[in-house]
């Protein structure tokens, strides 16, 4: 066994300890059959992508709670979207390891934490009675190839892109007291139970990086890039805006105008941007797309 077998080791031995002692199960943890609470959003207000435009202004309060409504399903749709792609990959990845191996039944352990994740979401979309938001056609075709074809940094850097700004969003969310408590507390156990899955992502995409050669990783960079564009583009849906009245193109380029909703992209990714570019994974050809993302700093 080689010394990056040993640490890859010691890494899930010390994250299977952490799933036994703190996991969830969604359908016993949390209420499903309480009614939403009336007055509270669905996310924070202030996250809502048209918060501080004109057509913010022009809604009422009710209005603007559907419109939040409509925005946790689409963060929700997208999240399930990316877990049933990350599911791929890892059964993939353990059909050729040793299953006495901890990596290996890391791997199977983090599946199962994704089933019970995507099953979560689905029941809070019923619950929210909205539509799925899904993928537009090109970014489903992606999709179903990075999860027959996605090995090494390309994997990893992808998902942890959605995984991490995910991750931002529902901590801010479960904190605060004007959101529905449903959805703080599938933030909550999702938030716990991510942690490891980050953990887990991070310390092997470095792994992979650093046994990559340079034409590889210019291949994956591009990838990763398309990744990002596709998190920053489609957190939120077009057709949320429908919702309460208004064209969604026009609601789109509205979001993607909105300071604030461009300031909410680039603070819920600046931890995994911080992470990828210490790898070296945001330069090169895909950095285009990457600014068009709304996940990079103005800098």
């Amino acid at each position: 066994m080689t010394s990056t077998d040993r640490e890859r080791e010691r890494t899930a031995s010390r994250l299977l300890r952490s799933s036994a002692e703190h996991s969830y199960d969604p359908g016993v943890e949390i209420d499903w059959a309480a009614p939403f609470a009336p007055g509270l959003y669905f996310v924070p207000p202030h996250r809502s992508s048209l918060y501080g435009t004109a057509l913010w202004d022009g809604l009422t309060e009710e209005q603007r709670i559907t419109l939040t409504r409509h925005e946790v399903a689409s963060i929700a749709g997208l999240g399930v979207w990316f877990e049933t792609i990350l599911m791929q990959l890892l059964i993939r990845g353990y059909y050729k390891q040793d299953p006495t191996a901890a990596h290996a039944q890391y791997a199977l352990t983090e599946i199962a934490d994704e089933c019970r994740h995507s099953v979560m979401f689905g029941r809070m979309i019923a619950k929210l009675g909205t539509p799925v938001y899904r993928p537009d056609p090109v970014n489903a075709f992606l999709g179903r190839w990075i999860g027959a074809t996605g090995v090494g940094p390309r994997m990893f850097a992808a998902i942890l892109i959605c995984e991490e700004i995910l991750d931002a969003l529902q901590r801010e969310a479960m904190a605060d007291e004007r959101v529905q408590p449903l959805v703080r507390m599938v933030s909550r156990i999702h938030v716990v139970e991510e942690a490891r899955h980050v953990r887990y992502a991070r310390e092997e995409l470095a792994r992979q990086v650093r046994a990559a050669g340079k034409g590889r990783l210019a291949f994956d960079k591009l990838v990763i890039a398309r990744a990002a564009l596709l998190c920053g583009r489609r957190l939120i849906h077009p057709d949320v805006y429908q919702s309460v009245g208004i064209d969604p193109a026009a609601g789109h380029r509205a979001a993607l105008a909105n300071p604030h909703f461009r300031e909410t992209l680039r603070w819920s990714g600046e931890r995994v941007v911080a992470y990828l570019n210490d790898l070296d994974l945001v330069d090169g050809p895909g950095k285009p797309l990457w600014r068009m993302s709304g996940l990079l700093s103005a800098a």
